[in-house]
């Protein structure tokens, strides 16, 4: 099963896009990380990716990007490649 780690807050319609999406590829759990209740955390966020916007998704360790990456990555049929992944491989 694919580990998907997402930086989030409570009021983000994109974050709730992107959850949708994944679930819908089978995505049962997503770790997240609320930024808005932890603004250090968005620091961090913003130190690893370069953006301060949310959502930022990593899945399986690799970095995918906002939920228009997400979203680009799915139409492109790479998605599910991704998913199918496991971490260690």
């Amino acid at each position: 099963m694919a580990k998907v780690l997402m930086y989030s807050t409570a009021v983000c319609p994109y974050c709730v896009r992107a959850e949708q999406l994944l679930k819908r590829k089978g995505v049962q759990e997503i770790e997240k990380i609320r930024v808005d209740l932890q603004p250090e955390l968005r620091v961090a966020m913003m130190e690893k990716t370069g953006r301060r916007t949310v959502p930022q998704i990593y899945i399986n360790g690799v970095y995918v990007g906002g939920y228009d990456d997400l979203a680009s990555l799915n139409h492109a049929g790479g998605l599910d490649e991704l998913l199918a992944k496991s971490e260690f491989q």
